[in-house]
């Protein structure tokens, strides 16, 4: 099973309050019904992939309104593709469009009044039911975090972002082909999500994923960092060997200062030692301490003459080419 079938499975196990029952019903409704009219009045057609889901969305009209339904399973052309769980309800419509607030005598409603869902676990069963119905998210395995609730209409999409950011989680809306789509790309705000609607086992999950991607990525951006590190010390270390070479063929260390002598003998003693290493083998060689900054400023007297080595012989071949 995908990581969302897992979600919306917890999701459609979660034992509900009286009060929140209408609520959920009513995000499930609004994103998964239409109605038709036949002989026998109207009739309301629910769509789902989700045998879980469809299967949440009977027992609720059922321990609310005691409906009679048919369900029936369509297979999709694609055999790839999930099968399509339609449930037809032929009674009480009227009473479930309008309890669930999805219509009202003046026809469809954008979206339930906040008589719906005025208690905080009310909202939270409702965000819940819209996540069930039209919401998906990515495996956390995964390379990218993303979240989001596909709606038809943008009055409701607004509606749902507008509760989802009660909670903080940065919810943003973006139009795709005919639907308006709630979406979230932060693995923090996801999580937030997940531990809203109650899927607190798919939550431990998600952040089992999370917590050891961050880490592996860490330890690789440290890795990266010492490599860098590394290939930075060894260039430097090569540059300042042939400084060192050029002054002793050219002027020979017993025209060095004795301190300069010393880190001269000792870069050459040990061509990858980092400044730090330098700076201990200085210390137990001579006896004396020597600091970072100390070490680099004898090396940089070496590099000025070097430098100035290097510019006498450009002289030299210059007069000679004259």
């Amino acid at each position: 099973m995908s990581y969302t079938t897992d979600v919306k499975l917890e999701c459609a196990n979660i034992e509900l309050k009286n009060c929140c029952k209408l609520a959920q019903l009513s995000a499930l409704l609004k994103l998964s019904a239409d109605l038709s009219i036949s002989s026998n009045g109207l009739n309301m057609v629910i769509k789902s992939e989700n045998p879980t889901v469809a299967k949440r969305m009977l027992k609720l009209l059922k321990e609310l309104y005691s409906v009679e339904s048919q369900l029936s399973v369509m297979k999709k052309l694609n055999l790839k593709k999930n099968n399509i769980y339609i449930i037809r309800i032929y009674d009480h419509v009227r009473d479930i469009l309008s309890d669930t607030e999805i219509m009202n005598d003046k026809g469809f409603m954008a979206h339930p009044t906040t008589s719906l869902i005025h208690k905080e676990c009310c909202e939270k069963a409702y965000l819940a039911g819209a996540f069930m119905a039209a919401g998906s998210v990515n495996d956390p395995k995964g390379t990218n975090y993303h979240l989001e609730i596909a709606c038809n209409e943008e009055s409701h999409a607004n509606y749902i972002m507008k509760h989802m950011n009660k909670y903080d989680l940065n919810a943003k809306q973006i139009k795709r082909r005919n639907n308006y789509v709630v979406y979230m790309k932060s693995a923090e705000k996801i999580s937030d999500f997940l531990r809203v609607i109650g899927t607190h086992n798919s939550l431990v999950e998600f952040e089992d994923y999370r917590i050891e991607r961050d880490f592996v990525n860490n330890l690789r951006r440290l890795d990266n960092c010492e490599v860098a590190n590394e290939m930075k010390t060894q260039k430097a270390a090569k540059s300042q060997i042939e400084d060192i070479l050029l002054i002793r063929k050219r002027l020979g260390f017993h025209t060095l200062d004795e301190k300069v002598k010393r880190v001269a003998v000792l870069r050459m003693d040990y061509p990858e030692a980092s400044l730090n290493e330098l700076c201990e083998v200085y210390n137990y060689e001579y006896d004396e301490e020597i600091t970072k900054s100390g070490m680099k400023h004898r090396l940089a007297k070496l590099r000025t003459l070097a430098d100035n080595i290097r510019s006498n012989i450009e002289k030299e071949l210059a007069e000679e080419d004259e």
